[in-house]
């Protein structure tokens, strides 16, 4: 279907005048200084991300307001009001100290989208206790590698995780001094060398002073996996939280008595910034779903649980597109205004569907576990480009840039001001939200910067309008008989065509021209895999993108391999292509 280039923004169907309608006019007048000043901030100067999201609520207006809403399959729905909140990370504050847990130290959360979690994460952060979520989902030997890495002193889970999970691995985590557990069946847990949560929380008092901590001390440690080697614990200050809120009004939208919705797991740095921080700190009602994903359940939860902002993420669309139109139907969101998405590029059938089906646009947005909080993102206040990660937001400076390789000196780049030509992605530094390092690696931290720029790793381009758009990660980019080939615009061409879900698309070596395109492809209910199919879907690809860059070779896969954050993993697709080793596979969703 032939489709505009552009969705105004005046066709998102906006039910609220959105928070800022003129781009140029707030990128000119924003300073991060004057963010900072919507945070209360600690008597004499200091800043706590934990009293920022739930205390200085707790002691205003919003006192009886619902902050977290915890609803699931069986079982009535559960709500906080910020009040409650305070009380109980208050609790879990003065738990933490009766232990002799304080601030720098060490604390890892690993359980499902539980209350417990909400109240552990922002209950340390209240005592200064640098915290670390996990995925539920993960397998003892990546619990335990991160454990080590990051030095934990305090893991916070349930009995049946400790169980399946930590106990076996225990001994290789020295540095765990207690283990605090919450019974699944709501009683009280017995497991050896563990100590029952909702005890230490009954006898704790509801009070407590938050621990004075300052913009830079460290708040939390997020871990981030390469391509080879251990995993990267990149480290984040309280300060972020500036960050946090200025992002959630610009590129979330957020408004006073917004019931918002988070999809993301918190053991992704999503579900931690913006599933949890982000809204509380902007006074919200956050919805917090305890199952997994099922199509059906997350139609009626938009609809019953009156959704007005919903940030997901491309894996969930395609997942949504691939249930059909028809199941979106049956269900009515007069209150969803806003749908965001991020994780990985959104590819513009994505966006398209959701205004077709969902009468909404999806706003993509770009940003990485290292940036801490939303760079450049698709907003209500300018238009739409399908497929762009969209602009850069207030406060944030983006270049697009050229290396200049220069053998044993540190990184030195060109700033490429022409438009349209691919580079590396770069950022001015500067924003509060910035990694301050990886944990043990001053090494590895100093090589993301060329002087003040912090190179992303990811390749984009610019267009004349200012809006971004990416190529692929830097070792992604497929180089075939003299073009450069980004996956994705091949992969968004693969997923125009009706019978494709989702695709992947990988270079796969030649000898006569360097590499080949291939692409790994799912199909929707209703098609058959088969050669007919196959060289329909190749037909279709040429057509769009010309036989230089359509790919050659076409398999279909059942599912394809993705993080549990939903990134499709290229590097995995190609290590199984060519019998490679796998790398780091702990953040691999189950089944793939």
């Amino acid at each position: 279907m032939d489709r505009p280039s552009i969705i105004h923004k005046d066709a998102a169907n906006q039910r609220l005048r959105p928070n800022w309608t003129d781009y140029a006019d707030e990128r000119g007048r924003f300073t991060w200084d004057q963010a900072r000043q919507d945070l209360h901030g600690l008597p004499g100067g200091g800043l706590n991300m934990g009293f920022e999201a739930v205390d200085r609520h707790a002691a205003g207006t919003l006192r009886y307001h619902a902050a977290l809403r915890f609803v699931s399959r069986n079982g009535p729905a559960l709500e906080l009001s910020y009040a409650e909140l305070a009380r109980l990370t208050n609790r879990f504050a003065n738990v933490l100290q009766s232990l002799g847990v304080g601030k720098g130290d060490r604390l890892f959360l690993l359980a499902g989208r539980i209350p417990e979690l909400y109240v552990a994460l922002l209950g340390a952060l209240k005592n200064g206790t640098v915290v670390t979520p996990l995925f539920s989902a993960f397998g003892p030997e990546p619990i335990a590698t991160r454990i080590q890495i990051g030095a934990g002193q305090v893991l916070v889970t349930t009995d049946v995780l400790y169980r399946r999970k930590v106990c076996q691995m225990r001994v290789q985590m020295p540095s765990l001094r207690h283990v605090l557990l919450v019974a699944e069946d709501g009683g009280i847990t017995h497991e050896p060398d563990t100590l029952d949560l909702a005890t230490l929380m009954a006898a704790a008092p509801d009070t407590f002073s938050t621990v004075a901590t300052t913009a830079d001390d460290p708040a939390l440690l997020h871990f981030t996996s390469g391509t080879t080697g251990t995993p990267k614990g990149a480290l984040h200050v309280h300060g972020a939280a500036v960050a946090h809120g200025a992002t959630a009004r610009y590129a979330l939208d957020l408004h006073p008595h917004d019931r918002y919705w988070c999809t993301a797991d918190p053991g992704w740095v999503t579900g931690t910034s913006y599933g949890i921080i982000a809204p509380l700190l902007q006074g919200v009602t956050s919805l917090v779903d305890r199952e997994e994903f099922d199509a059906e359940r997350w139609y009626t939860l938009l609809a019953q649980e009156h959704v007005s902002v919903w940030y997901t993420a491309p894996t969930a669309i395609r997942m949504l597109m691939k249930a059909g139109p028809e199941l979106a139907k049956r269900h009515c969101y007069p209150c969803l205004r806003f749908v965001a998405s991020v994780g990985e590029p959104l590819n513009p059938e994505a966006v398209w569907w959701g205004q077709e089906v969902l009468g909404l646009p999806i706003h993509d947005n770009w940003w990485q576990t290292e940036t801490g909080g939303i760079m450049i993102a698709n907003t209500p206040a300018f238009d739409i480009k399908p497929g762009s990660m969209g602009r850069p937001l207030p406060g944030i400076d983006a270049f697009i840039v050229q290396h200049l390789e220069a053998e044993g000196e540190p990184p030195r780049v060109r700033v490429i001001d022409t438009p349209d030509v691919e580079g590396e992605l770069a950022l001015q530094r500067g924003w509060p939200s910035m990694f301050r390092g990886y944990l043990n690696n001053e090494a590895r931290y100093a090589k993301c910067f060329a002087g003040d720029l912090y190179l992303t790793g990811d390749l984009a381009r610019r267009d004349a309008d200012g809006y971004f758009w990416f190529v692929g990660r830097a070792d992604d980019v497929i180089k075939s008989a003299g073009h450069l080939i980004g996956p994705f615009e091949v992969e968004s061409v693969l997923m125009e065509h009706p019978a494709v879900a989702e695709a992947g698309v990988i270079g796969k070596p030649d000898p006569v021209v360097g590499e080949v395109v291939k692409a790994f492809v799912s199909i929707k209910s209703g098609f058959e895999a088969g050669e007919p199919l196959r060289l329909d879907i190749l037909a279709h690809a040429r057509r769009r993108l010309g036989a230089a860059v359509a790919p050659k070779e076409i398999a279909f896969l059942p599912v394809l391999p993705r993080t549990r954050s939903g990134k499709i993993m290229r590097r995995l697709l190609k290590a199984r292509e060519l019998g490679l080793p796998e790398g780091d596979t702990s953040t691999l969703e189950a089944g793939a």
